[in-house]
């Protein structure tokens, strides 16, 4: 059973950096598209970004383009999630998900991500 835990989470002030991390034990993250999510306090749970497992082709979503990058190290079973720039409304907890890579070789945050980790709170504050 494919199990994630993420990491790397905690008190920045506003405009400041954090890199999460999303750690895969089990069978590891090979043929998986891994997203990250996040849910603020009272709202739904959106979409942030994803890679796919092949070439790596990422996606983000409008709002963090240019700030976020996601990455992931093959050798260490590990995705990341750089953050730059961050802003008071994107504080919330955050998640990591995969879902089984398909042959359209593009990851979708859309797809039903069946795994998740337990995530890691964000807080951007001064």
């Amino acid at each position: 059973q494919l199990q994630l835990v993420e990491s790397g989470g905690g008190l920045v002030q506003p405009g400041g950096s954090l890199r999460l991390s999303c750690a895969a034990s089990g069978p590891g993250l090979d043929f998986y598209d891994i997203g990250w999510f996040r849910q603020a306090l009272g709202k739904e749970r959106e979409g942030v970004s994803c890679i796919g497992y092949g070439i790596g082709r990422t996606y983000y979503v409008d709002s963090v383009k240019g700030r976020f990058t996601i990455s992931r190290d093959k050798l260490k079973d590990t995705v990341y999630l750089q953050m730059n720039s961050l802003k008071p409304e994107e504080s919330g907890i955050y998640y990591c998900a995969a879902v089984p890579t398909t042959v359209k070789n593009i990851c979708d945050l859309n797809d039903p991500y069946g795994y998740w980790g337990q995530g890691t709170q964000v807080t951007v504050s001064s």
